[in-house]
């Protein structure tokens, strides 16, 4: 397993990371699956030993029992992995445990830190942008908890384009330790993070670490044009997210996974991973399964090396639409466009026929 640095940090994290969202499975997350006791910990195991020793979690999944699962299948070897948390998602009527509030941050870690059996978590993160709480806070907050020893480091997620920059630039601009990642979703169907935040967190030395890949289920390849979801899967068991706004474009995506795949004698699975896995600006990304068997195919798809015509293929067929200003900009100055802009630029001209 490849590891890579975090963002503008001494962070060396595995290409892929094992997410828990399938821990436990309590509290409304029934859908996403149920791994507990001597499942989780084979699942742990599986992970350390393809060098995988990133586990992500959060408050939010299962209420906490995710936490408290996968503390329990670290137990004895909390210095052979790295760990990441998450606050921010309302889990009750307190209106105080709720954003980035420094109450609700300072409540959400220690509680965390209990359930996973340990004194730090290596990246912990504002799991959504609260714009009710002044971005100042939120960042002295999580400087605090670094200089405290609970937190190593620290990242964001689901941000907007303009919210990470304003976060980054204020810790900058008043001497404070600024998030050194941003977790976001992206996958060759789900590709709205080309036009602003992964170019910027490239730009801002922000690590982009990619959750849900798959598309929380959509692209687990049993799901096409004639093939419904089963119950036994988060878009067959009434899961909410996400929002998919051209059916069709969606099907179009899939046929191009199956085809790929067909031609690696691989699964859609694999194929979708190998393309998030490739893209430019991407960092590390979040895998997760409900198995064993799940899981070690995830794994075999780091070795997986898709063609150019392979990710020509994938790419082509859920390419955003150029909004302003990227048609402006493709149209007039495509030439002074950042490296970490290019690739998508060049998509611009294609789909407006103006490449060269």
């Amino acid at each position: 397993m490849e590891h890579i640095y975090l963002g503008n940090s001494g962070l060396r994290v595995p290409k892929y990371i094992l997410g828990t969202i399938p821990f436990s499975g309590t509290n409304g997350f029934e859908p996403a699956g149920n791994l507990d006791g001597d499942d989780a910990r084979r699942m742990v195991d599986i992970a350390l030993e393809s060098g995988m020793n990133m586990f992500d979690t959060a408050n939010l999944y299962s209420k906490g029992d995710a936490e408290r699962v996968l503390g329990e299948a670290i137990k004895g070897r909390r210095d052979e992995v790295l760990l990441t948390s998450k606050t921010g998602f309302p889990l009750g009527e307190d209106p105080n445990a709720r954003g980035t509030s420094r109450n609700n941050i300072l409540n959400s870690i220690d509680n965390s830190l209990e359930r996973l059996g340990t004194d730090h978590v290596d990246v912990y993160f504002a799991h959504l942008w609260d714009g009710q709480t002044p971005a100042e806070e939120t960042i002295e907050t999580m400087n605090g908890l670094i200089k405290a020893g609970k937190i190593r480091h620290w990242g964001v997620s689901n941000y907007s384009g303009w919210a990470l920059a304003r976060t980054y630039s204020l810790a900058e601009q008043n001497g404070f330790i600024p998030p050194i990642t941003q977790q976001i979703y992206y996958t060759p169907e789900a590709r709205e993070a080309e036009y602003e935040l992964l170019p910027a967190g490239t730009e801002l030395g922000i690590g982009n670490m990619i959750w849900s890949p798959l598309g929380e289920g959509l692209l687990n390849g049993k799901i096409g044009r004639n093939k419904q979801a089963p119950e036994d899967t988060r878009q067959g068991g009434g899961w909410p997210e996400p929002w998919v706004y051209n059916q069709e474009r969606l099907y179009e995506v899939i046929d191009a996974l199956e085809e790929i795949a067909k031609n690696h004698d691989a699964s859609v699975p694999q194929i979708a991973y190998s393309w998030v896995r490739d893209r430019p600006n991407v960092g590390p990304i979040v895998i997760a399964a409900r198995n064993e068997a799940q899981l070690k195919e995830d794994i075999a798809s780091f070795d997986i090396k898709l063609t150019e015509d392979d990710h020509d293929r994938i790419e082509k067929v859920a390419r955003p639409a150029p909004f302003y200003p990227h048609w402006h900009r493709a149209l007039n100055y495509a030439d002074m466009a950042s490296p970490s802009e290019q690739t998508y630029l060049k998509g611009y001209k294609e789909t407006m026929g103006l490449d060269e």
